[in-house]
């Protein structure tokens, strides 16, 4: 994994956890010279992903709309910032940039960046490992809510278990390294005439 996105809150949250952590990630990914993927803001723990990545001699790209590059919202101290002219073209961006995908916590951003590489994956549309960091188990409720989708027949086990969860960023990282992509079904499949 030479680059990972890493979706995560334009806010801090309540508990300085979430900034500490998203820092700290930053700071590992810097250190292994793994390229971060992300939003391109200054603000929350987008902000705090890019600082930790660049105090540790990180390289650290930001994909952001027009709209959204303000002076109070864009970071203007990372590797590179790369302009798109929409939230979808953002995040195909982000996934043509990166080899594996983070979810730290978010807001309904987040969510919906993260779901959709999920959908993708199941769709059979990329390969690559998505681990969620699992901060203060921010993300408990999310897996009880996929064991229940799996329990009432709307999520197959397979597709439930190609997520990669841990609330310690060294154990994500290597369960990354070592995922193997399970056989999809061929949800998508070419016309022939």
């Amino acid at each position: 994994m030479k680059s990972i996105v890493v979706f995560c809150g334009s806010g801090d949250g309540y508990d300085p956890i979430y900034r500490d952590t998203a820092y700290e990630l930053g700071a590992v990914m810097g250190e292994r010279k793994i390229q971060v993927i992300y939003g391109g803001a200054k603000v929350g723990l987008m902000g705090a992903l890019a600082d930790g990545a660049l105090e540790n001699n990180g390289t650290v790209t930001g994909v952001i709309p027009h709209f959204l590059k303000t002076k109070e919202v864009a970071h203007e101290g990372i590797t590179e910032m790369i302009l798109t002219e929409t939230m979808h073209e953002r995040k195909m961006k982000m996934h043509e940039l990166s080899d594996a995908i983070i979810a730290m916590p978010g807001g309904w951003g987040t969510m919906e960046e993260l779901f959709e590489m999920m959908t993708w994956a199941q769709l059979g549309l990329h390969r690559k490992p998505i681990g969620i960091l699992n901060t203060n188990r921010f993300y408990e409720p999310f897996m009880a809510l996929m064991d229940i989708m799996t329990e009432e027949g709307f999520l197959k086990e397979l597709y439930r278990d190609m997520l990669i969860v841990s609330e310690d960023i060294f154990e994500l990282l290597e369960k990354m390294e070592n995922y193997q992509v399970p056989e999809i079904p061929k949800w998508i499949t070419k016309h022939t005439t």
